[in-house]
């Protein structure tokens, strides 16, 4: 397609750089918006109370009328999560592949929005149409089955986005990655490459996820007196797939336990995506109906999550299974970056409890190493560079690669979220910003917590509360009753009471002053109240506790 009228392609990323998670990118041409995912973040530990981050859409909602649909590439959280949160506010299409629409639907049901999204299944190697924009869908390997890449053919050129990605030549399902339709495309002329940075700061390949299932193989073979627990994260079903066949192999039963485990298990085995020989899956209350050395536990809670199945147990509060010494506890995860001091809990916690923790070698990425990333950039010969999906310094070593491939300096962008990039055949800039930031979800609230709340909580968290409760006579404003005071997270009242009782002659000598008459106000009083709270307070225990004056009239 050749760009008649010099219009030019803009490339918006709403979310997903500096950050790993809420991945979802914008292409803009004249008045036509096609988007790339819709994914969440969790919550980083000063964000407290807080379940998920869900990107801002405003852009998209201020030129709704230009906006054809979602275009997704794979079906992991970072990827779909914040779609049932955006679709409530923007009612579009979906199209994706027909594992990824399973995991979505599963999500639409539960929000009850099934009856009111359109949703459109591609298989790889399709394309479809959305205003003056032709998307291809190309097979890729992550570690979740129908991953796609997305060639996005507008008429300043094509964009090609990697989606995350790896190569895997052997891979457990399916075909590998689609390296042949990768170079047709790159010989077509490819004007953008996005390409996946997660792994950019690791040398070498990838290996293949097969290599999981020969630790596996090692593992049930050497551990055949006791019973197995597995921990992994809930969409890789090539890994699951591979623990069930070896736990056929050995004879064990298998239990699934976990509600994102139990449902994206139920979705691939519905969609033909895993395979399980009959009479190997069992109910979690049919454990004890089988010896311990007979059966093996695929689980949750591979990251440290403290709800999850993993951690409850360790913790010795999960109502169905407790850990016995005799037990052995697989990871096959590494743990994301800001999860570590997670999962160390949870395996001292197993460990305290008597298990055998295994973590080594019994997990293989599913982001391209640097040597992969070489590989794409060779394949598609792209003239601009654009690193997607990762922190500064994933990003940063994703655009070392493009440089060291003979791709200009110049034609490198490190975005930021927000950037509006303008490229076309003869230039590539930067050249406004958008609005973009994470709105919180606290339960069923979304948006209605933002940093001033987050503020208070983490001032209580670290301060706690003291409520100050004054009762004054109407009309003559005299004190009557109090000041009481109210601790909660500060001091333990009654091991404080020489404290607390200075302070409340503290708190009458400065009342004294400004009560009395008709007119006193009131938020002199509340001033009063805070500011001299405060200053005892500092200086008896160097804190600062809120503070908070309650005053009723009688």
């Amino acid at each position: 397609m050749k760009n008649e009228n010099n219009s030019k392609l803009k490339i918006i990323p709403l979310g997903g750089l500096e950050q790993i998670g809420m991945n979802i990118t914008a292409f803009e041409f004249e008045d036509s918006i096609v988007v790339v995912d819709c994914g969440l973040a969790f919550p980083t530990d000063d964000m407290l109370g807080i379940d998920l981050v869900i990107p801002d859409i405003s852009y998209l909602e201020e030129n709704a009328e230009k906006v054809k649909g979602f275009v997704i590439t794979h079906g992991h959280e970072d990827h779909i999560g914040a779609l049932p949160y955006i679709l409530k506010k923007m009612n579009l299409p979906i199209y994706t592949t027909k594992l990824t629409m399973g995991i979505i639907e599963n999500k639409l049901k539960e929000h009850n929005l099934m009856r009111t999204t359109r949703r459109k299944v591609v298989k790889h190697g399709q394309s479809i149409n959305l205003g003056k924009f032709r998307i291809e869908f190309i097979k890729t390997n992550h570690s979740i089955q129908d991953a796609s890449a997305l060639a996005i053919y507008s008429p300043a050129g094509i964009v090609f986005h990697t989606g995350d990605f790896k190569v895997d030549y052997t891979p457990v399902f399916g075909d590998a990655i689609d390296l042949q339709r990768f170079a047709e495309i790159g010989k077509k002329g490819v004007l953008c490459l996005m390409s996946d940075s997660t792994n950019a700061i690791r040398p070498g390949f990838t290996q293949s996820e097969r290599t999981v299932g020969i630790t596996f193989d090692h593992i049930f073979a050497e551990h055949q007196d006791t019973r197995l627990i597995i921990a992994t994260f809930a969409s890789n079903v090539d890994r699951v797939q591979q623990i069930i066949n070896s736990a056929y192999k050995y004879g064990r039963k298998v239990v699934v336990e976990g509600r994102s485990m139990v449902n994206i298990i139920t979705i691939a085995s519905e969609l033909g995506y895993l395979n399980i020989p009959e009479n190997t899956l069992i109910e979690i209350d049919q454990l004890r109906n089988f010896p311990p050395e007979k059966t093996v536990l695929i689980t949750t809670g591979s990251q440290g999550e403290s709800m999850a199945a993993l951690s409850r147990m360790a913790a010795g509060v999960h109502r169905k299974v407790s850990i016995q010494p005799t037990d052995t506890v697989i990871f096959s995860s590494s743990p994301i970056p800001g999860n570590e001091k997670s999962v160390s809990n949870v395996i001292n916690e197993l460990s305290a409890l008597g298990a055998d923790v295994i973590f080594q070698d019994t997990h293989v990425s599913g982001h391209a190493c640097q040597e992969e990333l070489k590989l794409i950039y060779s394949l598609i010969k792209p003239k601009y560079a654009i690193p997607v999906h990762g922190e500064f310094r994933h990003l940063k070593a994703n655009a070392a690669i493009a440089r060291s491939l003979g791709i200009a300096k110049e034609n490198v962008f490190i975005m930021q979220s927000g950037d509006v990039l303008e490229v076309s055949e003869e230039s590539a800039k930067v050249v406004d910003k958008v609005h973009v930031g994470g709105i919180l979800v606290d339960g069923l609230g979304v948006g209605d917590v933002g940093n001033i709340v987050l503020r208070d909580r983490q001032h209580l968290a670290e301060d706690g509360i003291l409520i100050v409760v004054l009762t004054l006579q109407k009309g003559t404003n005299q004190l009557l009753a109090g000041p009481d005071i109210v601790s909660r997270g500060f001091v333990y009242v009654r091991e404080s009471e020489s404290l607390m009782d200075e302070a409340r002659k503290v708190m009458v000598d400065a009342l004294d002053k400004c009560l009395g008459g008709k007119h006193a106000d009131w938020n002199k009083i509340k001033l009063v109240v805070r500011d001299t709270m405060n200053d005892y307070i500092w200086k008896k225990t160097k804190r600062r506790p809120m503070i908070i004056p309650i005053i009723m009239d009688v």
